[in-house]
């Protein structure tokens, strides 16, 4: 053979891919590794939604190719979801697309819009995706920055600054991984504004606006965002559907058909039991929210106390279903995570997967049950 893409000399295997292969040897070994790395829902679905699936599966006609956007009803449910929960009012036969997982709606979105030698504002620290996505497009991604001491929002005076006439495309996560800022209308607004002056397509993932948050927010709902934005979401983390891999891309009619064109030639559509779950998972009233939100409430401060063992500064007033943490003394991050994966077999992410902004921090997962967050307390006990 002749070789593998150039493409690929661009974009490394993903963090958590390497770093679980170490933990699964760990394992294999006999050793309990208590994982507080990854936001994988340990939690199950609502029971309406494992029935859902059931009954469908059952049906001799569900087992056949689906449409590429999804069922009308899988489409007019997420719309009113979005009308009940943000206020946001989505035509569903042409402004919504749902996708396997809200992952790949990144690719789709990046294969959709760039071309070799465009630049892309991604958010530092951020997502990891975005950034190899960019890359496997062609595109150049350009870091901007998100520091504690401006609550971990952008700085629009430096991004004003910057040579913006190849930027086509602005990522930004708000509530935000790995941080946990919460983010707010007003940000929003301004982060519409600087799209629409600078003719930057706004790109906001959403998977964690229910998660220890009582107000959801869309980028959507701000006026002027249907001229410039487009909006990711996912029922990994709402719905406890992380394996399922529902999500869906929200926008303006012309944006959606141009995903669509990409998409469409990516898979052949999502079984029609999965969408069928997925339609009552979004019908699920705030009481699902509120449980759910109670769980990650105990797990949470039950994980502060464990960072506060490990003399670790906290983010607070941050939501989402992760705790950030900041190491004092200036230690190393990679040494501090993977010290604790040898001598305590916890396991917790380094910020500077993230990007260089997360250097000194580190990232804990709340999908981790109370008693083995408990264990890990006792373990940094015994040191």
């Amino acid at each position: 053979m002749k070789g593998f893409s150039k493409r690929l000399a661009h974009v490394q295997e993903y963090y958590f891919s390497q770093k679980l292969k170490e933990v699964a040897k760990l394992k294999a070994e006999g050793k309990n590794v208590i994982n507080m790395g990854i936001g994988s829902p340990d939690l199950p679905p609502h029971r309406s939604v494992i029935e859902a699936l059931n009954t469908t599966a059952s049906s001799k006609h569900a087992h056949g190719y689906q449409g590429y956007q999804g069922i009308p009803a899988l489409r007019e449910a997420i719309g009113q979801f979005y009308q009940d929960h943000y206020q946001v009012r989505l035509n569903p036969d042409s402004e919504i697309l749902p996708l396997m997982g809200s992952k790949e709606g990144i690719v789709h979105v990046s294969m959709a819009f760039l071309d070799e030698g465009d630049e892309v504002l991604i958010p530092n620290p951020g997502y990891p995706t975005y950034a190899a996505a960019c890359k496997l497009a062609g595109a150049h991604a350009i870091a901007y920055d998100l520091k504690e001491e401006n609550n971990w929002e952008p700085d629009f005076e430096a991004l004003k600054a910057l040579d913006l006439t190849k930027v086509k495309i602005m990522w930004v996560n708000y509530p935000h991984m790995p941080t946990g800022s919460r983010g707010s209308k007003e940000l929003f607004q301004k982060i519409i504004q600087f799209g629409l002056e600078n003719d930057v397509l706004i790109v906001n993932d959403n998977p964690y606006s229910f998660i220890l948050e009582n107000e959801p927010k869309s980028i959507l709902s701000i006026s002027g965002a249907h001229e410039i934005a487009l909006e990711l979401n996912s029922l990994s983390k709402t719905a406890n559907m992380a394996g399922w891999r529902v999500g869906w891309l929200a926008g303006r009619a012309d944006l959606i058909d141009a995903v669509l064109k990409v998409k469409s030639n990516m898979d052949s559509g999502m079984f029609l039991g999965i969408q069928r779950g997925a339609i009552a998972a979004l019908s699920l009233g705030k009481g699902w929210y509120t449980g759910l939100n109670e769980e990650y409430q105990r797990r949470k401060m039950l994980i502060l106390e464990l960072a506060s063992l490990l003399d670790l500064d906290v983010s607070k007033g941050a939501v989402g279903m992760f705790v950030w943490a900041k190491i004092k003394n200036n230690q190393s991050e990679i040494e501090f995570v993977d010290r604790l994966l040898s001598e305590k077999y916890i396991f917790i992410t380094p910020g500077s997967i993230f990007g260089s902004n997360g250097a000194g921090y580190v990232r804990f997962s709340l999908c981790v049950p109370e008693v083995q967050i408990r264990e890990a307390i006792e373990r940094i006990k015994s040191i």
